[in-house]
């Protein structure tokens, strides 16, 4: 089904079931000549995947990524032709839902997708688990390795706010990865990602969870990425991003906030710079309330964004409920969930922004490798 792919030049398709027998996803379009980056994808796998430690689900999944085709086994480059991933699932327990065959979990898909199909997938929630990603986060790696190589686009996203605990603004143009990855949450700021943890640690303890809100920016996007009024770069990206699990928003720049100020300080002012290789003439902006996009086009300048999430729907209280038949119902999850999804969903934010840009820039450039730099 078409709602299982994403893209138009680089296009990919996730496959599987949370409790089947493998997740992945078949990515056309990719450039031939391309080193295949296995190291890349594992580590990004690796920070998407379950029990990493006490802030995360104790489903124990190894992830590792087996390649079906789409890359030559002599010289380890992309062959142009469809790649297919996957990971096998090796620690579900089907048996922790075995009541769900009859019941609906609040605020979960389960009668969404009763009422769309006829039927579901009861283990692991099927389609609609975070287990999903698996396949994102490998094709954005990919994706990610080929904007790097190409223009050297860095992408950064860490953890801003867990429930009612905020970090103080970073610089945009400064984070990285190794900052963000010091804390287990994956916030940069120590004494924030302290009370970040506290409050996960917390909600767990209660048997709840939290949400919270993720910032990412992209560095070194060129100007004039994006397509005119309806897919525009910003479009895209907004897509993207509330197609993850649990997602409930995003904004461009400054935001919501921007609706408190007046045009003259909100506008961009355009200003010279002969210095700065990511722009067009050397013109580039004083500000970048804009983050990055103007028109729907990128203009150059750093990409960023923010995205909230909710709660975690699987809660281990008693909730109401009702049965497949409409009858009142009460429900108390079981198994492993994760309290807040924020220091996962850090990867797969990267990912979905990796995989926007990469098939923005080709829809721009070339089908091959060599000519992505041009």
């Amino acid at each position: 089904m078409a709602g299982n792919a994403f893209g138009e030049r680089f296009r990919v398709t996730t496959f599987g079931e949370s409790h089947g027998g493998v997740v992945g996803v078949v990515v056309d379009g990719c450039p031939a000549g391309h080193p295949f980056p296995r190291e890349r994808i594992a580590a990004q796998l690796a920070r998407r995947r379950p029990g990493q430690g006490r802030l995360s689900s104790a489903r124990r999944e190894p992830d590792e990524v087996e390649v079906g085709s789409g890359i030559d086994p002599e010289s380890g480059l992309t062959l142009g032709t469809p790649i297919v991933m996957w990971v096998r699932n090796t620690d579900a327990k089907s048996q922790h839902y075995d009541e769900l065959r009859e019941l609906y979990r609040p605020s979960h898909a389960d009668y969404t997708y009763d009422a769309r199909y006829g039927l579901r997938f009861v283990a692991g929630g099927g389609r609609a688990s975070a287990r999903e990603t698996v396949g994102r986060v490998a094709a954005g790696a990919l994706a990610e390795d080929l904007l790097e190589a190409s223009h050297g686009i860095e992408i950064v996203a860490w953890v801003d706010r867990v429930h009612e605990v905020a970090a103080p603004a970073v610089d945009p143009e400064a984070i990285t990865r190794e900052q963000v990855d010091r804390s287990e949450v994956r916030c940069p700021d120590p004494e924030a990602a302290a009370r970040m943890t506290a409050a996960i640690e917390a909600a767990r303890a209660d048997r709840d969870t939290v949400g919270g809100v993720l910032r990412c920016v992209a560095r070194g996007v060129p100007p004039g990425l994006g397509e005119p009024v309806f897919d525009k770069l910003s479009a895209a990206l907004a897509g993207a991003m509330m197609s993850l699990p649990a997602s409930r928003g995003f904004e461009l720049g400054e935001g919501f906030a921007a609706v408190g100020m007046r045009g003259s300080e909100h506008n961009d002012a355009f200003v010279p710079d002969p210095q700065r290789q990511a722009s067009t003439d050397g013109i580039r902006t004083r500000t970048n309330r804009s983050g990055g996009i103007q028109g729907g086009l990128s203009n150059g300048e750093t990409v960023r964004f923010a995205v909230a999430f909710k709660p975690v729907a699987t809660i281990f209280k008693p909730q109401d409920t009702v049965d497949r038949q409409g009858r009142a119902a009460t429900y108390t999850a079981r198994g492993r969930h994760d309290p807040c999804v924020l220091p996962r969903a850090v990867p797969m934010v990267e990912a979905m922004t990796a995989l926007v840009l990469c098939d923005h820039l080709l829809r721009r450039l070339g089908a091959r490798a060599e000519e992505l730099g041009r």
